[in-house]
């Protein structure tokens, strides 16, 4: 039996590090699909929907903060329509893939990730070259930024899953490239009961009921996490790298407190393994908490329990 009604609803995120091709993929991946038939209605989320200036929109944790706000919300309420939605931004932390997963699992859609895979200096070349012609680009400082945060999809994870890599460096951007192929093959298969390569996301009851907490929670744990590793790097730089005997993060949060230098790989260790810890804890029980700081209180005292004795 076919599907119908939401047979061509799909949200698309597409990511990649700055200047890696994204805008370039999004508009082919809309024109390939809009080329098949029955045409699907197709709709691009980016940052100059809205009018953004992608500088100060990444100046500071805040505003990217509230970037990806805008986005999500304009993502949310395109779903209820009978559309294919293209998320063309950075897209890169998986904190924040996981949270528009988790929406079109709500929306009952499918879903995709198209990453633009391109080596780090052809990205910082783009970028120059887009300048000296007067075309958006990042300050030199903003880039670093972002390239360093940027968190590869991985396929093994749902939020990733599906995924189609392309290489513009390597290969350009066209609409007959095997990735983009199979992503409109994707988006646009009719499914009925015995259909198997397609995955329509079904909704759960604890979506339904309280749309987005799971994600949120993510996303504020990940955020936490990563103010809190910034804070101790800081913190040991200014120490040269001796022993700190306390660092205050604001009132309500615990003091930390290492007695040895500890690196930045450990550092980041140390972090996915917090997270991974709390998101089992939340499989069997509560979900980790949706405000950022109550999850500083919980990744200081894991610190403090791992580094406290040096």
């Amino acid at each position: 039996m076919e599907v119908r009604g939401r047979l061509e609803m799909a949200l698309v995120v597409i990511c990649g590090q700055p200047c890696s091709g994204k805008s370039t993929a999004a508009a082919c991946l809309s024109e390939a699909l809009r080329q098949t038939e029955p045409e699907p209605s197709v709709r691009t989320i980016d940052e100059t929907s809205f009018h953004l200036s992608r500088n100060q929109s990444y100046v500071n944790m805040t505003e990217e903060k509230n970037l990806r706000g805008v986005l999500r919300s304009e993502v949310d309420r395109s779903l209820s329509k009978d559309s294919i939605v293209l998320v063309d931004s950075l897209n890169s932390i998986k904190g924040y893939r996981y949270e528009l997963w988790c929406l079109a699992r709500a929306a009952g859609i499918r879903y995709c990730v198209v990453h633009c895979d391109v080596d780090e200096q052809s990205c910082r070349t783009w970028n120059i070259e887009r300048r000296e012609r007067g075309e958006p680009s990042y300050d030199d400082n903003i880039f670093e930024d972002l390239v360093r945060r940027f968190e590869r999809p991985d396929s093994k994870n749902r939020w990733d899953s599906p995924l189609y890599e392309l290489w513009p460096a390597k290969e350009g951007i066209d609409k007959s490239s095997t990735a983009m192929v199979d992503a409109v093959t994707y988006l646009t298969k009719k499914v009925d009961s015995k259909t198997r390569d397609v995955k329509i996301l079904q909704p759960t009851i604890a979506t339904q009921s309280a749309r987005g907490s799971e994600a949120n929670s993510l996303y504020e744990m990940d955020r936490a996490t990563q103010e809190i590793t910034n804070a101790i790097v800081e913190a040991q730089s200014r120490a040269l790298g001796g022993p700190l005997n306390g660092v205050s993060l604001g009132p309500g949060i615990p003091t930390i407190d290492i007695s040895r230098s500890v690196s930045l790989p450990e550092l980041r260790r140390l972090r996915r393994t917090f997270i991974k810890l709390a998101g089992q804890t939340s499989l069997s029980g509560p979900p980790p908490p949706s405000d950022a700081d109550s999850a500083k209180r919980m990744f200081v005292d894991y610190l403090n329990r791992e580094l406290g004795s040096g």
